[in-house]
């Protein structure tokens, strides 16, 4: 690692830094997302604080803060966490978030007593056990770091190597055991993962926040993409990036990293939850509005179609008293539609000779206009049919039809039917 640090423009401790929470925001990242996809998020949690006792135990039995010593009592506590859910959740009528929440009490309660004990022997060296309650990643060295990427980086090649399987079992288990896979030991698998991440990252985050390094790149990888294959990544790049920033701020500002991390992974959620293409809330609000607003337009175009047909071309005056629709909105779309070629307006009168006015203006509907009225009209009509007939098409699988779109939804053939069932119903 001696090299990596050398090429980074900054001091030694800012150098650990960033690399120690790069290694752990891209394992944790990965990693992560088999927890959040599974909806068993709060496993990582109660890993996480299973993890502390486990920390404890190992100082009391070796009398030194050796690194490598005490990740290895938290990977063994933490597996014993993960056995002792499992246990509890297949073996009693407890429930699986019951099962969660016992694991994780009893041994946090546990880490804090045995933190307690040790605080009170008067040893030398347990000063610093409690940043893996709390994390401090400026307290890093070079061999933290070698010992988290001699973890982090195994952990990536299974996942690289066992992607399949472990999407298979992910997405569709009984599928997965179909296929021969053995579903129990994959799952088991998934959280053994967890529990690595975990032990990466309680040196530098801490226990009771490491559960947000391991949902935070995954919640916001999930927005930004629709596949498995690229979640993985993006989430590993946001838990790096994550880490980074807030590992940087946490030792620029002199406060402990996990709260930095976890509150600018949160900011992060936020932005990509408000914000992310076709999921965030801003760009659905965005399509929703614009879906309203053509809908709309669409009444207005049958409006004016339907009073032109039954009567000179009214005005706009005219069309808002038939319609009572609000007078904004309908000026609104008739601007619309003009932009879009599908209206014109005819004036009349002396005034109109002088200066525009709105109320000695005809509306009338150009040829482009025109046909999309009857398109409009027709899809309304195939709607009805729908509506009253859907029930006699005898579809060959359970679908719900687009009310815009029904003949992509259904298919011609199936739309052909539904028009001749009307047909004969009005004959």
């Amino acid at each position: 690692m001696g090299w990596l640090i050398d090429l980074l423009p900054l001091d030694y401790t800012d150098s650990v830094v960033v690399i120690g929470s790069a290694i752990l925001g891209i394992c944790a990242g990965v990693l992560g997302c088999f927890a959040v996809l599974r909806q068993r998020s709060l496993v990582g949690d109660a890993l996480s604080h299973a993890a502390l006792p486990g920390v404890a135990v190992a100082f009391l039995i070796t009398g030194a803060k050796d690194t490598g010593t005490l990740l290895a009592g938290a990977a063994v506590a933490g597996l014993v966490g993960a056995l002792l859910m499992v246990g509890i959740e297949r073996t009693s009528r407890v429930r699986p978030d019951a099962a969660i929440g016992v694991v994780l009490s009893s041994f946090f309660s546990l880490g804090i007593v045995l933190l307690t004990y040790i605080a009170n022997q008067n040893n030398a060296n347990q000063a610093g056990l409690e940043k893996y309650l709390f994390g401090q990643a400026a307290g890093l060295l070079e061999r933290d770091l070698m010992i988290m990427g001699a973890l982090c980086l195994p952990a990536l090649v299974a996942v690289a190597v066992g992607f399949r399987a472990l999407k298979t079992t992910l997405f569709d288990p009984s599928f997965a055991g179909s296929l021969g896979l053995r579903v129990r030991a994959l799952e088991i698998a998934m959280t053994a993962l967890l529990v690595v991440a975990v032990i990466v990252g309680i040196r530098a985050v801490g226990a009771i926040l490491m559960v947000a390094l391991l949902i935070v790149p995954a919640v916001t990888a999930r927005q930004f993409a629709g596949r498995l294959a690229l979640m993985l990544p993006l989430a590993g790049l946001v838990g790096a990036a994550v880490g980074v920033v807030g590992g940087l701020l946490s030792t620029a500002a002199e406060i402990p990293t996990g709260p930095v991390i976890v509150l600018v992974g949160v900011a992060l959620v936020i932005v990509s939850v408000l914000a992310a293409p076709g999921r965030g809330v801003l760009w659905r609000a965005r399509r929703l509005r614009r879906d309203r607003r053509r809908r709309f337009t669409e009444g207005v175009l049958v409006d004016l179609e339907t009073a032109i047909h039954v009567g000179p071309p009214p005005s706009e005056a005219e069309l808002a008293l038939v319609t009572g629709r609000p007078r904004r909105s309908l000026r609104r779309a008739l601007r619309d539609l003009e932009r879009a070629g599908m209206l014109a307006r005819e004036r009349y009168g002396p005034a109109a000779t002088l200066r525009r006015d709105v109320a000695a203006e005809r509306l009338h509907l150009t040829e482009s206009g025109a046909a999309a009225a009857h398109v409009v009209l027709d899809g309304r009509r195939l709607w009805t049919a729908w509506l009253d007939h859907g029930h006699e098409l005898e579809l060959p699988d359970a679908r719900e039809p687009d009310p815009s779109d029904l003949r992509a939804s259904l298919g011609d053939e199936y739309v052909d039917r539904l028009r001749a069932l009307a047909a004969a119903e009005r004959a």
